[in-house]
């Protein structure tokens, strides 16, 4: 993939690293970096450009980008090795502060992002194209940019702003909505509702752009953006916004194509999240050993070679453990029993999160370095936006709710449920939960659901962190940091933003 240097802050303008030769250009722009409408001449422009958004997306899944939801929730403990590494949003209350390094991170990493996908936007409309091939190679570019701009402003509207409530959505702050590249822009919040509009939108002009004669081929562990792909973020989504036949036609539309069948043995499983089988995969990020290396989530196994044990940061309670059943393929491979050192006690065997431990085939030493081929989209999610969609919207969509749901369990093992109204709500959830458990989801989910949680039942009580704020935590639904607070630099620099409550 071509890597390019990009608009990496809001306050600069963004340059692409391209040697100047003409003497003439040189008394105009800066003689190592082309000014900004300068890169924007060719199609070959546009290719280096796309390059840069694909650098930038691997660069914004996995890593404190999927983690830091899931070490905030209910389903980890901090280990007392933990080092205080996402301790904020672990403890939540008083420590959990606007200043904390992981929300400005996580919400400047997404709007630098922005910036370059909007240039971008703008810039390809100044390529002029020669052929048809040329034409469609625009559209396909162009298609990635609205792709993104939505899959970065949903990551954010998720994070920054309450769930969506049809009845509040017009008048609950959301984000920034920045659609253009300006440099002196101070963009107030638009509505949590303007936001979703705009991600829709995106979502349709990417979709119209994608169908062309030459689209890219719907494919298992595809690195680029499909028609598939697309119609998986329409899915999540509209299942935020209630739009239960929307989600459901969208997630069917991947499901029906057969193009990825649901894993049904643990060898496949493993080999899905070991050695980054792409089965069911609808989409992920490229990555190249030593060149374009992707983040990891590393916090959960934390090998030491030198001891041959492992110190993890988070451990996974005892709940989560025992809500698989033995019979799950996924108990056997979203976790394992490890020789565990902390606070120099030796466990023989505590069972780890074991769902992320690192691609051999990625590997530069002897030891894991917990790389994978991230995972943007996968089609059990897909099973379970039907399934929760079908659930909440009841009638026939309430049978094909319990059918998806149904395939999905058999695949992984188990029996089917013969569920219905609120029970057949909560087999989804719980569904839900187990399928999609380290993947980034949880605090997402409980905050859709207007549900609370309490910590419960840790695993080794003698390895891990105690206290009301840790172990023991209880947070209600109300709580105000289930949303994001704006982080203070931003508030500092932009008078027309406001916080959020509770921050």
């Amino acid at each position: 993939m071509k890597r390019i240097k990009m608009i990496n802050a809001i306050a600069l303008i963004g340059v692409i690293l391209v040697f100047g030769s003409c003497q003439k250009k040189l008394d105009l722009y800066p003689f190592n970096a082309i000014e900004l409408s300068q890169s924007f001449k060719t199609v070959k422009d546009a290719s280096t450009w796309n390059g840069g958004l694909y650098a930038d997306l691997r660069g914004r899944t996995y890593g404190s980008y999927m983690f830091a939801t899931d070490v905030q929730a209910d389903q980890l403990n901090a280990s007392l090795d933990f080092g205080n590494r996402n301790g904020n949003p672990h403890r939540w209350g008083q420590s959990f502060l606007a200043e904390d390094g992981l929300l400005s991170g996580i919400w400047s990493g997404y709007y630098f992002a922005l910036r370059n996908v909007n240039a971008a936007i703008a810039g390809f409309e100044t390529i002029p194209t020669a052929t048809t091939a040329e034409g469609d190679s625009m559209r396909r570019f162009k298609s990635d940019c609205y792709f993104a701009r939505a899959f970065y402003y949903h990551q954010l509207i998720q994070r920054y702003a309450k769930a969506y409530n049809p009845s509040t959505a017009s008048t609950d702050l959301g984000v920034p909505l920045v659609l253009k590249y300006d440099i002196n822009a101070l963009p107030a919040r638009a509505s949590v509702k303007e936001v979703y509009d705009q991600i829709l939108n995106d979502i349709n002009t990417s979709k119209t752009l994608a169908t062309v004669a030459s689209a890219r081929a719907n494919s298992a562990g595809a690195m680029r953006v499909t028609t598939d792909a697309i119609a998986a973020l329409e899915a999540r989504v509209r299942l935020d916004i209630q739009d239960w036949p929307g989600a459901i036609a969208a997630a069917n539309s991947v499901i029906s194509s057969s193009r990825y069948p649901l894993i049904n043995t643990l060898v496949d499983l493993r080999n899905m999240w070991i050695n980054d089988l792409p089965r069911e995969v609808i989409m992920r990020s490229a990555v190249v050993r030593n060149n374009e290396n992707p983040n990891t989530n590393n916090i959960y196994l934390g090998f030491n070679l030198a001891n041959n044990r492992f110190t993890p940061d988070f451990i996974p309670s005892q709940w989560v453990i025992d809500s698989y059943d033995n019979a799950d393929i996924r108990k056997a491979t979203y976790f394992g029993a490890k020789a565990v050192l902390i606070q120099g006690i030796q466990y023989a065997s505590m069972t780890l999160v074991d769902k992320y431990p690192g691609n051999p085939a990625l590997f530069t030493t002897a030891a894991t370095n917990y790389q994978h081929t991230p995972i943007i989209f996968r089609v059990a999610e897909l099973y379970l936006i039907v399934a929760e969609a079908g659930a909440n919207a009841g009638g026939g969509s309430a049978t094909l709710a319990l059918s998806r749901l149904n395939e999905l369990r058999v695949a992984r093992g188990l029996a089917p449920v013969a569920s219905s109204g609120a029970a057949l709500v909560q087999d989804v959830r719980d569904e839900r939960t187990r399928e999609l458990a380290f993947e980034g989801f949880r605090l997402q989910d409980l905050k859709r659901w207007g549900l609370g949680f309490t910590r419960r039942n840790p695993q080794t009580i003698n390895a891990i962190n105690v206290g009301d704020n840790y172990e023991r935590l209880s947070v209600a639904a109300s709580d105000p940091k289930f949303v994001w607070g704006i982080p203070i630099n931003d508030l500092s620099i932009n008078p027309n933003l406001v916080q959020n409550p509770g921050w």
